[in-house]
């Protein structure tokens, strides 16, 4: 360094050799009339020749140097700083010398004022700063606006400007809005000056030396980081294009770099501007910091300003990362700050895959440095550096000043420097607001771990020794430090997909964590908190030996998951934000010791980290750590999407483990009877015993309690909270576990006293969220119904259910009435129209499976029956139609449906109703079904043409009305309650029973005849009539229901209450059709989705398009998901009179496609329950524009319109649905290929190879190619994206509606990692859950059996017979 510089040490004037009271007279004398001089503009300068101008410049600077009680310095300071603008624009003040040789004089001119920056005793008041700020002002000017000033005037300028920031930010204390203006000068000029006359490279040496030297001063640090971020933003346009995130700045920082800087010195100068400061890191060093004896003394003393100061340059380097990620986001939220001994400032990290999009994210500081949104303003005083603020005292938030610094006596307008009154504070209460991802384009880890990985690591491993406390030093310097983690696992995070980091420095960074992640006593919160905040998906990376973390991760979830307080943490972090970044660590750790379980752990470094998380041991051990992590955060978390969350890793975790223990069980018994040969019965099954644990039924039914005691205790008054738990408590509904069936009905009973609570609550507080909520239970109530529909087999529970649905229906229990009143007397008053359409499904589900009858097939219609081959007009006028209590359409084929049926009464009804169509067969026997076969032949024998030769012989058969061994059975009482004819008789009846007596005599008389006469009387023989053939069974079928009555057969004109029983005219043109139109209808809800493959890199429609077109270009993964998903289904499959329960096989259709098979055009994928059906299409480039354009009217319909959705056995306790199962005779009629252009879902499955291309996704590029949402905004589509690991996982991201309350969906949670066993299943479950908050957010949504519902009510108004009672009666009589 230069020793003048060094040494502080200005020009001296001749007259300092004088005494002090001569040189001030002189000085006096001399600057009065050049100050007057100035003043007027006609007057001419006073000096004329070289050695004028330069005594009187002797002169200046000697004045330059006296007290301020005068204007003597401010006349010689107007006179320097006119005498400079020779190099801008000459005017007649300025001495001829001066004008001729500018550079010179100005040079000198520069050197002499150096002396008013000299220390002085006087140098705090408001002349002198104003004075400093003249100076300065002048300077800029010059170099702003001359053009002429050649390179010796540029380095002397540069010279001048450090040596006065030397000379007032060396001591330990500065002034705070001088200090700031004078760096905002320097660094001005000096872009200036690398704009121009690029400076040398010694300059620069000095620069970076000087600097060092003054980083004790916060407006150093704050200064550089404005010119560093300006630099930063100029040159990421440059390196990545405009295509790369913009980095925002404040204007007046992008103002700092010339516009006419050329590419090349932008990049150069950036480099040298980050070096300037030397490493951040030696701030926290006192040896180094202090150079000086006062300074060193200033450092062990411990002064407050050096953390601050420290964490400042660290927030800095945290704000470049982000740059260089592509992650610039304005923070709008206001901020509170925190001023703590023990405090932390975390920057708020902008990664949306860190912390979801929910509304909320993970903190990170501003994107508009130096001076981020959430950054404070600087207290107006220095701090006492003995007395620290109170632990978790909280001040006022306060804006950033912008002071405009201007000297009165020029009119120039210099730059509006940002300074402030105040230090920056260290530490800051942290908010939450949206954040984008980082950029696709982003550098890679190791690019910018060479830029900043030296300074980020030596802050984060930095350890503070010696004069003070340790833990005090600690808690001191933790700002900086968490800042430096946290940035650090904001890096590493950011790691693509297919990115390699040097070994070196994974290493160092696990070091880094292990440190970090401590959590005895003297461990440090802040930095323990910034870990966890900046690496939510530090397990889904795919980094090398990542999985080395898991026992201290694993650790410090507990801390804070487990405590519900949190007071380690409560005054420098939000709560709320540590607890769900925290969640997101869990739901990442928990998938790992089931796919891992033999895995061991190593011991790390002898265990200096900690004692029990280090112990070896296989990942399976940490399974019952990780379970009661979980279940422990779901009793403490109080959070609303926070317990979200948390309830989705329930069902993850449960569903996995059920599946897992399924395989382990299955491969146990396979192994079972291998072992059997070799070992012995019992050591098999002690083996065996010692595998199969029953762990997922353990952890259903304890999470199956606590979610319905919450449901009906802490959560019963958050909409959204209820939600999530109705749907994950339908989703453990479908979990194949072994428990009691206690504990089922004990779930289904929850669910009833749930919704009566909610029915329950005052009219005040009843709206439509609650009303929502109401409808969510009732279909997690048909969830657990058609799940388990054996739980309705004891009474109790049925009776319950049926209350409930009695509640939804008509708003009141009968029970709960003072009498029981039916239900054509009760008033229908439910709690919303919502309510009452939702319990009559549930209503519709019970009647299906609670004693269902058998069905001859679910899928007969009209045609079936009769043989036709579609519905038409000729076939419908085969059957009698007739509606019963105007919502059910029954028809009525009276034919026998084959030869063996042909001799009894047999009638088919087809019923359509509201939950879809039946069909029944019914059959008249005389005899009951089991011994009908043997017996029914001889009941009526047939006609024999051949006389029967016994004819006219009689035998003796003693006829008898009782059996022979009547007079052997003893009498009781009873046989003697009637008593005897003749001992009743009276006087009144006795002529009668003489003439009864007369009658029968004769009559033995006249039988007896024969015998007496001897002669052969030829007699016929008794034979049956002949079967009648016409039984009119509908009439028969009408009349035994009760239906043929007068009450149910009123006139519609003569009675303004609809009759009971309708007929309907099916001759009327258009019948057949609004029948074929009704039968198309679905009668449960119908989801779709699209599924897209993306390979690495891709970014157009055409080319994700035709990935799917061979298996070549797709994982075997993507196949192997495909097929979890549902079973394949034809296209256009026309099943003729019966129902066809072939199913097709997935490998054998998919063959060689990559899954484009199932574009729609012949084939689909198809998932169906008793509550919902899903169509998966697998668009592909073939067939893309051909049929998805067409209208639902013009696509070729399926294999059969929808019948009974829980008809035939689907629901019955034996055969319920499989995960997978898709009958093809559930396959609804022309909705699959068109119902995700008529549903409201707008739902993408995408798979990606690389997760970065998960921000670069074309939506709009895919629906403007298969044009079937064109009318939809991209913002309405939700997708999910499934991203394969190489760890074998899958890591989940998902896009949603975040604005909405119910936005938040489960399971799949963005963040979330599963297994593959559980992929398809929790998939089909958010495709689910998506389109049920969809239709529950929508106004204009209605169930399936509402619309069919209003169909059938049409058909009745239009195809309405209107017959007489007598004309209804006679047509039963007649053939249809």
């Amino acid at each position: 360094m230069d020793q003048s510089l060094s040494s502080g040490r200005g020009h001296v004037s001749v007259l300092s050799c004088f005494p002090p009271s001569v040189g001030k007279d002189v000085v006096v004398a001399v600057v009065k009339p050049l100050g007057a001089a100035l003043g007027n503009p006609d007057t001419c300068s006073l000096l004329h020749t070289d050695r004028q101008v330069k005594w009187t410049m002797e002169v200046l600077c000697y004045g330059l140097t006296l007290p301020l009680d005068g204007d003597t310095v401010k006349l010689c300071v107007d006179v320097y700083t006119d005498w400079l603008m020779a190099l801008v624009s000459p005017r007649d003040s300025i001495p001829p010398p001066i004008s001729r040789e500018p550079d010179l004089y100005v040079q000198q001119i520069l050197r002499h004022l150096f002396s008013l920056f000299m220390p002085r005793s006087d140098q705090v008041s408001p002349v002198y700063l104003s004075l400093c700020q003249q100076v300065l002002c002048a300077v800029q000017s010059l170099a702003r606006d001359s053009a002429v000033m050649s390179r010796d005037t540029w380095e002397t300028l540069l010279h001048f400007l450090l040596r006065i920031n030397h000379t007032l930010l060396a001591p330990p204390t500065t002034t705070e809005q001088l200090s700031h203006l004078s760096m905002a000068v320097l660094f001005e000029m000096w872009l200036l000056s690398c704009s121009r006359c690029f400076p040398s490279r010694s300059l620069w040496l000095m620069g970076r030396q000087m600097l060092s030297s003054w980083r004790h001063q916060p407006a150093v640090v704050e200064q550089w980081c404005r010119v560093i971020t300006a630099l930063t933003s100029r040159l990421l346009l440059l390196t990545f294009g405009p295509s790369f995130p913009h980095f925002k700045v404040p204007d007046e920082d992008a103002a700092l770099i010339p516009a006419d800087m050329d590419d090349q010195r932008v990049s150069h100068t950036w480099f040298r501007f980050l070096h300037l400061l030397s490493n951040p890191v030696d701030l926290s060093r006192h040896v180094v910091v202090g150079s000086t004896p006062s300074r060193q003394e200033e450092a062990l003393r411990g002064d407050s300003r050096l953390p601050k100061i420290f964490f400042r340059a660290m927030r800095g380097v945290s704000t470049l990362v982000d740059a260089f990620l592509g992650v610039t986001v304005v923070n709008k939220e206001p901020t509170e700050p925190l001023l703590s001994n023990t405090g932390v400032a975390v920057t708020r990290s902008p990664f949306k895959d860190r912390l979801p999009s929910y509304g909320l994210s993970r903190p990170r500081s501003g994107s508009a440095p130096p001076t981020p949104v959430n950054i404070l303003s600087m207290l107006s005083a220095p701090p006492s550096t003995t007395s620290p603020p109170p632990h978790g005292r909280r001040l006022k938030p306060a804006n950033v000043s912008k002071a405009t610094s201007r000297p009165p006596s020029t009119s120039s307008s210099p730059h509006q420097w940002k300074t402030s009154s105040q230090p920056p504070p260290s530490y800051t209460h942290l908010c939450s607001s949206p954040r984008p991802s980082p950029s696709p384009l982003r550098c890679t880890v190791d690019s910018l771990l060479h830029l900043f990985g030296c300074w980020l690591f030596d802050a984060a491993l930095t350890k503070h020794t010696g004069h003070c406390d340790v833990t005090v030093m600690s808690d001191r310097w933790a700002a900086g430090r968490a800042e430096a983690c946290g940035t650090l696992c904001r890096i590493f995070t950011c790691k693509k997909t297919a990115e390699d980091i040097l070994p070196v420095y994974l290493s160092r960074f696990y070091l880094v964590l292990l440190q970090g992640l401590q959590v005895s006593e003297e461990a440090c919160p802040p930095v323990l908190a910034s870990i966890l905040l900046n690496s939510t998906c530090l397990f889904c990376c795919d980094l090398k030996g990542v999985n080395l973390l898991l026992p201290p991760s694993i650790s410090a979830v507990e801390n804070v998951l487990l405590n519900r307080d949190l007071l380690r943490f409560k005054n420098f972090v939000s709560l709320v934000d540590l607890r769900r970044a925290s969640i997101f660590i869990l739901l990442s750790l928990l998938p790992l010791p089931l796919h891992f379980p033999s895995v061991q752990s190593e011991v790390l470094l002898d265990g200096q980290f900690g004692g029990d998380d280090v112990t070896a041991g296989s990942f399976q051990s940490l399974k019952p750590r990780l379970i009661s992590v979980l279940i422990g955060a779901l009793h403490t978390e109080a959070d609303a999407s926070n317990t979200q969350i948390i309830l989705a890793a329930v069902l993850n975790l449960v569903q996995d483990l059920a599946l897992l223990e399924a395989a382990e069980r299955t491969q146990q018994e396979t192994l079972k009877r291998c072992i059997y040969f070799y070992f012995q019965e019992t050591e098999s099954q002690q083996g065996r015993a010692a595998i199969l644990s029953d762990t997922a039924g353990i952890l259903w039914v304890q999470f199956v309690r606590l979610l319905t005691q919450r449901l009906t205790d802490q959560w019963r008054n958050d909409s959204a909270v209820c939600l999530s738990a109705l749907e994950v408590l339908g989703g453990l509904a479908k979990v194949e576990v072994s428990v009691e069936q206690s504990e089922r009905r004990r779930a289904l009973s929850s669910v009833c006293r749930y919704i009566e609570f909610q029915c329950s609550r005052p009219p005040p507080l009843h709206s439509r969220d609650l009303h929502s909520i109401i409808v969510a239970a009732f279909t997690c109530l048909n969830t657990w119904i058609t799940q388990h529909p054996a739980t309705l087999e004891q009474q109790e529970c049925l009776l319950e259910v049926l209350e409930i649905i009695e509640l939804g229906i008509s708003g009141s229990k009968s029970k709960q009435e003072e009498e029981v009143r039916c239900k054509e007397e009760k008033e229908l008053n439910p709690a919303s129209l919502r309510v009452k359409e939702a319990a009559e499904v549930t209503l519709s589900c019970v009647m299906q499976v609670s004693g269902a009858v058998p069905s001859l097939g679910g899928l007969l219609d009209e045609d079936a029956l009769i043989g036709c081959y579609s519905l038409s007009d000729s076939s419908v006028k085969k059957f009698r139609y007739f509606v019963l209590d105007s919502s059910v359409i029954m028809a009525m084929l009276e034919q026998p449906q084959g030869p063996e049926d042909a001799s009894c009464p047999s009638l088919a009804v087809l019923i359509r109703g509201p939950s879809g169509r039946h069909t029944w067969t019914l059959q008249l026997h005389l005899q009951p079904r089991e011994g009908r076969t043997h017996t029914q032949p001889f009941l009526i024998p047939g006609r024999h043409a051949a006389a029967q030769e016994d004819a006219g012989i009689r035998c003796s058969i003693k006829n008898q009305q009782f059996p022979e061994n009547i007079d052997r059975v003893p009498s009781v009482k009873a046989d003697w309650s009637i008593p005897a004819l003749h001992n009743t008789v009276t006087e009144e009846m006795q002529p009668q029973l003489e003439r009864l007596e007369a009658t029968f005599q004769r009559q033995r008389q006249v039988e007896a005849q024969p015998q007496l006469s001897g002669r052969s009387v030829s007699m016929a023989t008794c034979r049956p009539p002949p079967p009648v053939t016409n039984f009119q069974t509908a009439r028969l079928f009408l009349s035994h229901l009760g239906l043929l009555t007068p009450e149910t057969l009123k006139d519609p004109g003569t009675s303004g209450i609809p009759a009971q029983l309708v007929s309907l005219d099916s001759s009327l043109p258009g019948f057949s059709e609004d029948l074929r139109r009704l039968d198309q209808l679905p009668s449960r809800n119908c989801d779709s989705a699209f599924i897209f493959y993306i390979r690495a890199g891709q970014r157009t429609a055409a080319e994700i398009l035709s990935n799917v077109e061979s298996s070549s270009s797709v994982l075997s993964h993507f196949l192997d998901f495909l097929a979890s998903l549902g079973r394949p289904v034809e296209v256009g499959l026309r099943q003729v009179g019966k129902v066809s329960t072939d199913s097709l096989e997935f490998p054998a259709v998919l063959g060689d496609s990559g899954g484009g098979v199932f574009n729609g055009e012949k084939f689909v994928l198809m998932y169906t329950d008793a509550l919902t059906e899903i169509t998966f299409i697998v668009p592909s480039s073939s067939s893309h524009k051909a049929d998805w354009q067409k209208s639902p009217e013009e696509l070729e319909p399926l294999t059969e319109p929808p019948s009974n959705p829980y008809g035939g056995s689907e629901l019955r306790p034996d055969s319920a649905p499989q995960p997978t199962s898709c009958p093809v005779d559930d396959v609804t009629s022309c909705r699959s290929v068109c119902s995700l252009v008529a549903s409201e879902s707008n739902l993408l499955i995408v798979w990606v190879e690389r997760f970065e291309d998960v921000e670069s996704f074309p939506l709009s590029d895919l629906l403007s190619e298969t044009s079937t949402h064109t009318h939809c905004s991209v913002s309405n589509f939700q997708l999910i994206f499934i991203h394969p690991l190489k760890t074998g996982l899958y890591r989940i991201c998902f896009h949603g509606n975040a604005t909405s309350k119910f936005g938040l969906v489960v399971p799949l949670v963005n963040g979330s990692v599963v297994s593959k066993r559980s992929l398809g299943f929790l998939v089909r479950e958010m495709v689910i859950n998506c389109c049920r908050r969809r239709r529950l957010d929508s106004d204009s949504a209605h169930l399936p059996h509402v619309i069919r519902k209003h169909v059938i009510s049409d058909i009745i108004h239009c195809y309405r017979s209107c017959r007489s009672e007598p004309s209804f009666y006679s047509a039963l009589f007649q053939d249809p």
